[in-house]
């Protein structure tokens, strides 16, 4: 795992390695939903995987924890093992299966552990030093579009194979 404070002006997702890699961010990543901030934090790890903008997971100890809800939907990565999921819950405003985590992440991603995930399109808004994020096209991939990420990216129409 690496750290970094800021990412080159621009890095092409093509350039990630398959395995992912793991790199620490240290530049501030807020999550808002329900009208509020739920996730705070300068200690954040990006996943980096060929083909996928950077997925953020952030310390379970920097999110209002009261909005995480357990499902019973759970998917396997197979490079992170088994991932769990939360519904993210503000009053009556529900998103549902939008933030996961690896509670026994395989050998080498055991950094993951306490770590929460979001997919930005389901949140009202994520930003990463201050930018507002884009979400990866599709509904499975939890990916977050800066401008410094460039693609094309997996997760749309017609990616699925790549």
């Amino acid at each position: 795992m690496t750290d970094a404070s800021t990412p080159p002006q621009t890095e092409s997702v093509w350039d990630y390695p398959r395995p992912p890699k793991l790199d620490r961010d240290n530049r501030l990543v807020t999550v808002e939903f329900g009208g509020r901030t739920i996730a705070r934090t300068s200690r954040a790890l990006r996943v980096l995987e060929t083909s996928h903008p950077p997925t953020f997971y952030v310390p379970i100890a920097d999110i209002d924890r009261d909005v995480l809800s357990p499902t019973n939907r759970s998917t396997v990565c197979e490079f992170k093992g088994l991932a769990s999921y939360w519904d993210v819950v503000v009053g009556e405003t529900i998103a549902e299966n939008a933030a996961w985590g690896y509670a026994a992440p395989r050998t080498g991603y055991e950094a993951l552990t306490d770590h929460v995930a979001f997919y930005p399109g389901r949140m009202d808004r994520c930003t990463v030093g201050g930018e507002v994020v884009k979400a990866q096209p599709g509904d499975f991939y939890g990916g977050w579009i800066t401008t410094e990420i460039e693609g094309p990216f997996k997760g749309g129409p017609g990616t699925l194979g790549w």
